[in-house]
């Protein structure tokens, strides 16, 4: 199928909500297509822990117009971390993730950076896969006491508590990071399309 007709097959199938939700991601029965991320964290250098994440209907719909349709690729993509108790649910969007996931805005009480973290990846070459695990988003903890961090997001927007843009994804952890100031926490994420 040429990557015109995919593009209106897949907005079809979104629309129509043929699609299924898997705990591995959305898949698409009539092309045998599966999307799926999942994020990467490290508190201090530690282990690495494995997140899968809700790729969000606004963030689906961006995708297959942005990588088969004609709407052309955000500047950049950011990740944000937030400590609200709400589990990502597929109706988030940038416009209202701020509130709903309660992200973490404070310099004082969050992470130095004045931005959302952004996300430099690698391209995809014998993988299909894109991830940033060649170079993470490392943040610098900054609290009086202790941050408590309940997931992370992946958006098109840079300004910490901003409305514009999309949400592509987000996640909640099974169990709250929590940090001390002065901890570093590093961020990977992983897109990975595959049939």
């Amino acid at each position: 199928m040429d990557k015109k007709r995919l593009k209106s097959a897949l907005s079809r199938d979104l629309d129509n909500q043929v699609y299924d939700e898997t705990e591995e991601g959305i898949y698409f029965p009539r092309h045998g297509v599966m999307a799926s991320g999942e994020y990467f964290d490290r508190i201090n250098g530690g282990e690495w822990q494995r997140t899968p994440n809700l790729i969000t209907k606004e963030g689906r719909i961006d995708a297959i117009n942005t990588y088969i349709g004609s709407k052309a690729k955000p500047v950049g993509f950011y990740l944000a971390l937030f400590s609200g108790a709400a589990a990502p649910a597929d109706n988030w969007t940038a416009a209202n993730f701020a509130t709903v996931a309660s992200e973490i805005v404070s310099l004082s009480e969050g992470y130095t950076l004045p931005t959302r973290a952004q996300f430099i990846s690698t391209n995809a070459t014998v993988d299909t896969f894109i991830d940033n695990m060649a170079n993470v988003a490392r943040l610098t903890i900054a609290t009086a006491s202790q941050l408590n961090v309940t997931g992370t997001a992946l958006l098109t927007n840079s300004a910490r508590g901003g409305t514009t843009g999309v949400l592509v994804s987000a996640t909640k952890y099974p169990a709250a990071r929590t940090f001390q100031d002065g901890d570093t926490y590093d961020v990977g994420y992983r897109f990975a399309l595959t049939s």
